[in-house]
């Protein structure tokens, strides 16, 4: 398989990355700076150099090529709102436009489970964020691509379990970026799953057989 990655440098992003190179697949991805994109040539991933936030479709389209499936896991965190509308709303919608110039159907976004963080008084600034991201899903889920949304619970460092609870609705819990990561590579490597929005918590189930039981 053949996947370009948007946010490769992020913390699932990059998880992402080493595992489908585990897996025998060949990695894109964006960076903003030169030094990224010299360090992810030493792990054998192609890198192309640019800013999400500035750059045009067309340059979008053509650093994409032909690969099979685009993966955005790129986010701004919360940040302030100017950031946000560039990276989890501009920066979806711009990536959608693109993968269609570049004739490429599939297309994974990594959002974030509605529930998550309601027990906090989030401010003004989360509560855009999740706007935002609600807004992104439901353009990629109105576009004529064949896409998947995956909803992650709060999100944890650390090594994964390699067990989850997957479905189209889950409890709000936390999970490692690891098994996110994980379960993301596995979903790729199971075309059968397409036009689906799936959340992700932490649990006891295999995440080779949570994602199997997902299949349509």
């Amino acid at each position: 398989m053949d996947v370009f990655i948007i946010g490769i440098t992020g913390g699932i992003g990059g998880l992402l990355a080493r595992k489908l190179r585990s897996r025998g697949d060949a990695v894109h991805g964006l960076v903003r700076r030169d030094e990224q994109r010299a360090e992810l040539e030493t792990q054998g991933i192609d890198a192309h150099v640019g800013d999400l936030s500035s750059m045009t479709e067309e340059e979008l389209a053509a650093m994409f090529g032909d690969v099979d499936v685009i993966v955005f896991s790129a986010g701004s965190n919360g940040d302030t709102r100017e950031v946000t509308k560039a990276i989890d709303g501009d920066g979806v919608t711009k990536a959608i436009k693109a993968a269609h110039l570049a004739g490429i159907e599939r297309f994974a976004l990594v959002s974030v489970l509605p529930e998550s963080w309601r027990e906090r008084d989030n401010g003004e600034e989360v509560e855009y964020y999740f706007a935002v991201k609600k807004n992104a899903d439901i353009a990629l889920s109105r576009s004529e691509l064949n896409w998947l949304i995956l909803r992650p619970a709060l999100l944890l460092d650390g090594q994964g379990t390699g067990t989850i609870s997957l479905g189209p609705a889950e409890f709000h819990g936390e999970i490692t970026r690891d098994d996110v990561a994980s379960t993301l590579a596995e979903l790729l490597h199971e075309p059968r799953i397409a036009r689906q929005i799936l959340e992700l918590n932490t649990g006891s189930t295999p995440i080779d057989k949570a994602v199997r039981a997902n299949v349509r």
